[in-house]
């Protein structure tokens, strides 16, 4: 699936940068499916989106600087504030009125969860919910903003495949005396699933303060979430009752590229576990998804000759279900574009 090619993904929220990357005043560059788009914070100090190009000479806005929340195209000074709209020309008289049409394309920015989220046209689908975002028992650890060599629906189906745990992960969590997959619960709900399982876990001293154990194997209750299109919420429990509450969104740059965004949550302390060990203990398992999914074709399809095995390997169930559900969003969706 070539995510640029399906306009119904510009209908929903993606996580595109870290708030605290626009905190220095300067305009930040991103793509976003494809679409060169800047941001910037306004003078309420929210982020704001526009295409990174001057209606002017269309130099790229994410060359000029912030002035008083508004953004100043480095190339002649033409400055837009967020809604687009051109509202200061230095080579202008004072009193000379500017034409409404001089602008560039904005786009919906919000912040929320430290992110500043782009949609490119009307979202038909909130951000998803991240409660321990503002729970109190659990603390946040950013943990990762990258570039990643893969596709969302790749990173998506390599999320909830708990059978190349034993293979990809062999040296970290992975047993590789068990490589057969355990078996997932699923059910199915509007906008996405809920993927549930139990797993053995190597556990070696080094990870003692990540699962709140000292058993050379744990075990993981694994509560895997899917929103559509391209984020998830795993809720890993341990035995000892702590709490490893992961959420991405594997937001598209363009068909083979995707921005990993990863938040963590805690129900522990510092002092039970200091925050670089996880960054450290997750960034090492991430390494090894990262390094197998580059290694795939971001847009093959599924054959058609295995299709049977697909389904009857218990681990491919939930990467069956997000493509069904892609595949009925992108249906709807044109269903809607004929009948308008």
């Amino acid at each position: 699936m070539l995510t640029t090619r399906q306009p119904v993904f510009r209908k929903f929220w993606h996580a595109v940068m870290p708030l605290s990357m626009l905190e220095g005043g300067q305009p930040q560059p991103f793509t976003l499916l494809g679409e060169a788009i800047v941001l910037f914070l306004d003078a309420q100090g929210q982020p704001a989106a526009l295409k990174d190009r001057c209606c002017h000479r269309t130099a790229k806005l994410s060359k000029g600087r912030c002035v008083g929340g508004a953004l100043e195209c480095g190339y002649h000074g033409w400055t837009y504030d967020r809604g687009g709209r051109v509202i200061r020309i230095p080579q202008y008289e004072a009193d000379r009125p500017i034409p409404a049409d001089y602008c560039t394309p904005a786009y919906r920015c919000v912040a929320k969860y430290g992110y500043a989220w782009v949609a490119l046209e009307e979202p038909i689908a909130p951000i998803p919910e991240v409660p321990e975002f503002d729970d109190p028992a659990f603390r946040t650890i950013f943990q990762f903003y990258e570039r990643w060599a893969t596709a969302p629906l790749r990173a998506l189906e390599n999320s909830f495949d708990n059978s190349h745990f034993s293979f990809v992960h062999r040296a970290t969590f992975g047993v590789a005396a068990q490589p057969r997959p355990s078996k997932y619960q699923l059910v199915e709900r509007d906008g996405g699933f809920h993927a549930e399982t139990v797993i053995d876990a190597t556990n070696p001293p080094a990870y003692h303060r990540v699962s709140g154990s000292t058993e050379p194997i744990t075990q993981r209750h694994m509560r895997n979430a899917y929103y559509l299109p391209f984020s998830r919420r795993l809720d890993i429990e341990y035995p000892s009752g702590v709490r490893h509450i992961i959420v991405n969104a594997f937001t598209p740059i363009d068909d083979g590229h995707i921005q990993l965004c990863q938040w963590l949550f805690r129900n522990d302390t510092e002092a039970d576990c200091p925050a670089q060990l996880l960054i450290d203990f997750d960034h090492v398992i991430t390494r090894e998804d990262k390094d197998i999914l580059e290694s795939t074709d971001p847009d093959a399809l599924v054959d058609t000759r295995r299709r049977g095995v697909e389904f009857s390997m218990d681990s491919d169930r939930p990467g069956m279900l997000i493509r069904k559900q892609l595949m009925e969003l992108l249906h709807r969706h044109d269903e809607e574009e004929v009948h308008r």
